[in-house]
């Protein structure tokens, strides 16, 4: 971005000179506007260039001469050809106004929680604040935002853990607002403790109740929520032992990092979610098996469907195996009927 934005400089600095006396303006002003957009991803506004001694006329110029694109209505890049991601974000902040602020899928872009980019852009602007529908934008209220916003960041967005409670409150299913939640701790972007402290700051938060049981689970390494249903549907409802989850070992060089692991037993249960692995990726998975049963471990490995169409018979696998390594107890059915307790 510096580079095209130096191109730019020197362009708008070659049209000031092709200009009419009366149209140009002074070298001081010009720098001025592009020593502020460098610092926002190229972006200024009309008030803000005129702020900087540039002349109405010469700003309807340089767009003219397309010089300086129009972002949004009254907000410029001061570089010619395609705007960049960020470049285009602080245009519509410029655009939303005082105290906006990055928020929901954006932010969660911005920090990592998400490897998608959202088409549209998401802005939280203060409650007492109206502002007309932009193109491209989706507009939040929120009347914490100036404690939820981020002290430092650019461009402005909201905390971290303001942006994964965000996407739990909208979430539609308890499944998604749990990988959300998952997701944040799992990337290490934020711990436990510092999601619980945000929680207790908000009035209202949907499926608080279900997420604030499960906390302690996720700070003891669940991590998804196959990992999740495997707890709940697998290995407490049928009396298995607990295991230690993401057990770090060390195996073929370097360091692995296990589901489930019942060490007095030295069995791994692996879990494996729903995405597709490339062929690379399948091999690689399959050396870091080969690695792990090396170590003297037992590896049962299980799908989204055995843990949350077929659990009662997992259970039974995975007891059976147990009992083969010296576990001296048998389980116990989950409920009337239970499959796995039949089959054992």
């Amino acid at each position: 971005m510096a580079q095209g934005l130096s191109t730019g400089w020197f362009l708008v600095i070659g049209q000031a000179g092709r200009l009419g006396q009366a149209e140009r303006m002074s070298s001081d002003a010009l720098r001025s506007c592009w020593d502020l957009a460098r610092m926002r991803g190229g972006v200024i506004s009309r008030k803000e260039a005129l702020a900087c001694g540039a002349s109405p006329d010469f700003i309807d110029g340089m767009l003219r001469s397309g010089r300086w694109l129009t972002l949004q209505r009254g907000v410029y890049c001061v570089s010619a050809g395609q705007p960049s991601r960020e470049t285009s974000l602080w245009a519509a902040i410029h655009r939303a106004g005082p105290e906006a602020a990055l928020s929901h899928d954006t932010a969660a872009e911005l920090f990592g929680l998400t490897d998608e980019r959202c088409p549209l852009i998401h802005i939280t602007i203060p409650e007492s604040r109206r502002v007309r529908p932009i193109p491209g934008v989706v507009l939040h209220r929120s009347v914490r935002l100036a404690e939820a916003i981020h002290p430092s960041l650019e461009p402005p967005r909201v905390r971290l853990e303001e942006t994964v409670l965000d996407l739990v409150d909208r979430a539609a299913a308890f499944d998604a607002a749990l990988d959300v939640m998952c997701a944040a701790c799992q990337r290490r972007l934020t711990t436990v403790a510092r999601l619980a402290a945000v929680m207790g700051k908000r009035g209202k938060l949907r499926w608080r109740g279900d997420l604030a049981g499960t906390l302690e689970e996720i700070g003891s390494g669940v991590h998804s929520v196959l990992e999740y249903r495997y707890l709940h549907r697998v290995e407490r409802p049928h009396g298995l032992p607990t295991a230690l989850r993401q057990a770090r070992i060390d195996a073929g060089g370097s360091s692995r990092y296990l589901d489930n692991l019942y060490r007095e037993y030295s069995l791994c249960v692996e879990l494996d979610g729903l995405q597709a692995h490339p062929d690379e990726k399948r091999w690689q998975d399959l050396r870091r098996i080969n690695a792990i049963t090396e170590k003297g471990i037992t590896v049962l490995r299980y799908g989204w469907i055995d843990i949350d169409r077929r659990p009662c018979e997992t259970a039974a696998q995975i007891s059976s195996v147990l009992r083969h390594l010296g576990w001296p107890e048998t389980g116990r059915a989950c409920g009337p009927g239970c499959a796995g307790v039949r089959r054992a």
